[in-house]
């Protein structure tokens, strides 16, 4: 079947109109403190999920958010789904709730759905009861038909059902929260109208105070209309010092994280939202994000994400959604370099970097390890990796301090595997790489070795070379002088240190050395890398490693001779 021509036209949609705030605040706050969070993984969450949350599953859901530290959990629709009722009813008989913290419930405007919301809670200690009823223009003209002063009857029938209902319970702390669903596709002034119309009905107290939840239902603003939208509610709204401003974004337009930023700036006091954004079409406001993004400007998030593999494994199990590797701080490549001159500079920053120190390392916002990550992960290797990000590796994995002119050639070896393989190498198959190209068995190795210091040094060292022993005699400056000296004379040829440089691996007393040299040979150029517990011995062996090549030419040249 022909698939269906497409109708792309712009023309169809208006801009979202903005809100006449000429003396807005909001620009010039900062957030100095986190919100109060609210979590609805389990309800907003696993009402958008192909396969909604078994019990298990809830309860592991449930579990992981006390962990984290969210005192605020709305745990179901209990008068929609049996199943939520269940779970509601098990979090309280089985005291799963801790003291602290307060689970919360979603129902609509309507009698025998409030009654048995209500019926859910007994027995708890203090729980919300979050009323909601639609109040946008398009919801009222083209869904329910009601008329403004209709719809704000529902909202008030509502909170007086929810009060009739809760005086059977009277041990149970009750706080009430309300939406006016899809706030941003309604009137400022009639959402402003209908709330009045809730606070007058509740009569909220200053130690039991009312949640409002102004919901972007659907995204349809850039966030700075959003907050403004916001702080025009705020300053309108009557009773402000007894509510509670809350927010409850979907990312729609993909700014929910940004539109609650922006909102807490304009003046909402709370946030909900699901642990990874799972949600409605393009999901809810991700609330490790945003506390994250708290994090990294050092303002504690109030939740703990230091355990941030178990939160990915906990929500992927219970969802069955997987996790973006680029994911905002959570993802699997989000700490992870491929570029050559990002991972020279994280190599840089890194080595200069002491702990307890502020952050302040190129291309990473936070520290990886804050969130139970390794710096493992920094710096993976492809075609576009750089020498950087090949030292890094070789440095931070297997204790080699490549030489600023080793790191040049080796990542031209490296970068030409995986050119040729077409896809990015592990760290096993880099040092791999490493031991075939300057570590192999193959190469020239000293057999013993005497030294004697006088004027200058004279060395008599024994090698092999193609299972042949070779005895040289050399004088010089030093061993390697010496050494370079002897060969010279052996293959008749000027020898050249050009570049030299060792260090240990390792840091016991047991580390052993690690030589790397390149010399020249006429007009030719070798590159020597040897490991031996013994510093003198490394630096021969390298030598030898470097020259290998043209001591078994030499050697085969004197078989022909003499064969």
């Amino acid at each position: 079947m022909k698939a269906a021509k497409a109708n792309f036209n712009y023309q169809k949609y208006t801009a979202f109109p903005k809100v006449h705030l000429p003396d807005r605040q909001w620009p010039e706050r900062v957030i100095t403190q986190a919100p109060q969070w609210c979590s609805v993984d389990l309800r907003d969450g696993n009402q958008a999920l192909i396969d909604p949350m078994q019990v298990e599953q809830k309860e592991r859901m449930f579990d992981l958010l006390i962990k984290l530290g969210f005192k605020q959990i709305e745990v179901g629709f209990p008068a929609a789904s049996q199943p939520d009722y269940d779970f509601v009813r098990l979090l309280i008989e089985e005291n799963k709730i801790p003291a602290d913290v307060v689970i919360q419930v979603l129902t609509q405007a309507r009698p025998a759905l409030i009654k048995k919301s209500v019926q859910a809670l007994q027995g708890s200690r203090h729980a919300i009861i979050h009323l909601y009823n639609s109040t946008s223009k398009v919801q009222r003209e083209k869904v329910f038909g009601l008329s403004k002063p209709e719809i704000i009857q529902l909202a008030i029938d509502g909170v007086h059902a929810i009060k009739q209902e809760i005086s059977l319970y009277p041990k149970t702390k009750w706080q009430l929260e309300y939406s006016p669903e899809s706030f941003t596709g309604t009137e400022l002034d009639f959402s402003i109208e209908i709330c009045n119309a809730v606070i007058e009905a509740w009569q909220p107290k200053v130690e039991n105070k009312l949640i409002i939840n102004l919901p972007a239902t659907v995204e349809m603003s850039t966030p700075n209309i959003f907050a403004d939208q916001i702080e025009y509610f705020c300053r309108h709204i009557q009773a402000r010092e007894l509510i509670e401003i809350s927010v409850h974004t979907h990312n729609d337009r993909g700014c929910a994280v940004a539109a609650a930023e922006l909102a807490v700036m304009a003046g909402a006091d709370r946030v909900e939202g699901t642990l990874l954004g799972n949600g409605e079409r393009t999901g809810n406001m991700d609330i490790v994000t945003m506390a994250m993004n708290l994090y990294s400007q050092g303002i504690d998030p109030k939740l703990d994400l230091a355990c941030v593999n178990e939160i990915i494994h906990t929500v992927e199990s219970c969802t069955h959604i997987p996790t973006h590797p680029r994911h905002p701080y959570v993802g699997e490549l989000v700490y992870t370099a491929f570029s050559g001159s990002h991972q020279d500079a994280i190599k840089k920053c890194l080595a200069t970097y002491q702990e307890n120190e502020v952050w302040d390392i190129a291309y990473l916002p936070i520290d990886p390890k804050d969130l139970g990550r390794s710096y493992e992960a920094v710096i993976r290797i492809n075609s576009q990796s750089g020498k950087g990000g090949v030292a890094y590796i070789l440095e931070n994995y297997y204790g080699f301090k490549l030489p600023a002119w080793l790191q040049i050639e080796f990542a031209k070896k490296v970068q030409e595997q995986t050119e040729s393989l077409a896809r990015e190498l592990k760290s096993a198959e880099i040092i791999d790489l490493f031991h075939a190209c300057y570590l192999q068995d193959s190469c020239a190795k000293v057999l013993e070795y005497h030294l004697e210091r006088q004027a200058q040094e004279m060395l008599q060292v024994k090698f092999v070379v193609n299972h042949e022993v070779v005895i040289l005699k050399g004088q010089g400056k030093g061993c390697l002088h010496a050494l370079t000296q002897a060969i010279g004379e052996y293959l008749h040829a000027e020898i050249q240190i050009q570049e030299y440089s060792e260090h240990t691996l390792g840091k016991n007393s047991q580390a052993k050395a690690v030589t790397y040299i390149k010399l020249s040979i006429e007009d030719r150029i070798y590159t020597g890398v040897a490991v031996n517990e013994d510093v003198l011995s490394a630096n021969l062996n390298a030598v030898l490693a470097a020259l290998t090549f043209e001591l078994e030419a030499a050697h085969l040249q004197v078989e022909k001779a003499t064969g």
